[in-house]
């Protein structure tokens, strides 16, 4: 049996300081199907700053990546929560298939 499901995956970095409130609001409020993050060793967004890592670093302001899953009708509630914490043009969504066959 396959079940629809909506993938949504959330670009931030550390310097934003969200990672924390989003991973407590998709699994403690939200109850999502599986999370995962990835903490990337550099990247860059709209602005064009590049975020890596380097010995020299003090301070991390590394790109982070958070990734969800649900039924549809719950990741599209969840999606209107996440616009009061999540700046716009950092969310990505798409239809997928979870392979529930044993």
């Amino acid at each position: 049996m396959k079940t629809e499901v909506t993938m949504v995956r959330i670009y931030l970095t550390e310097g934003q300081h969200k990672f924390r409130e989003l991973l407590d609001c998709l699994h403690t409020k939200e109850h999502v199907r599986g999370v995962t993050a990835f903490r990337g060793i550099a990247g860059f967004g709209k602005s064009g700053k590049i975020h890596e890592s380097s010995l020299l670093d003090i301070s991390l302001d590394l790109p982070l990546v958070i990734e969800f899953f649900d039924l549809p009708e719950k990741t599209e509630r969840i999606l209107q929560d996440l616009k009061k914490i999540i700046d716009p043009g950092h969310v990505v969504c798409w239809s997928a298939r979870l392979n529930m066959d044993e």
